[in-house]
């Protein structure tokens, strides 16, 4: 890669991280992959980083490819993994969150957001955490922007069902 995109890539890396990775993790809600995907996004994205450039939002660009990070890693792993009601126990000898991630582990609505299916809580992160339009959440997902809308509506009731459970019943979710 040329010096000026190499020190234009290191720029946006140092710039967009943050906002990719917050966006990844409130979609995944594991900090690990979170990481993960954001750090697979950017390697692709520093291969194609001529053509990133050249697309009208680069961040937006990058971020539709953490997001297809996560929803191909969540694909993969949705035949192997086996829900449960129970949360796993951090490793004790990680070294403690962020104070921010410390606050959306213990909120309810994130548990809740959590319980989503992966599509319906990209949407929702996209719309609600991220403030993009839904015809960027659609142009992220490569959707339309009537299943942005019906994915966003079918979500929004579920996390009603799910946060009135809870406020009825103590800590269900």
């Amino acid at each position: 890669m040329r010096p000026d995109l190499e020190a234009e890539f290191e720029e946006f890396v140092a710039g967009a991280s943050p906002r990719l990775f917050r966006a990844a993790y409130a979609i995944t809600r594991d900090h690990h992959l979170a990481e993960d995907a954001v750090q697979s996004a950017l390697g692709k994205a520093y291969a194609r980083w001529s053509r990133v450039t050249r697309s009208e939002h680069p961040e937006a660009y990058v971020r539709r490819m953490v997001v297809n990070e996560v929803l191909s890693w969540r694909r993969r792993k949705a035949s192997t993994e086996v829900p449960t009601d129970v949360p796993p126990v951090d490793d004790p000898r990680r070294a403690p969150d962020s104070h921010d991630t410390v606050l959306a582990d213990s909120d309810a609505m994130w548990q809740a957001l959590g319980l989503l299916a992966p599509r319906q809580r990209a949407v929702v992160v996209l719309r609600y955490y991220e403030h993009l339009s839904e015809a960027e959440i659609a142009e992220t997902l490569d959707v339309r922007p009537g299943t942005v809308k019906s994915q966003c509506a079918a979500a929004l009731a579920r996390l009603r069902l799910l946060l009135a459970d809870t406020s009825t019943e103590g800590e269900r979710v």
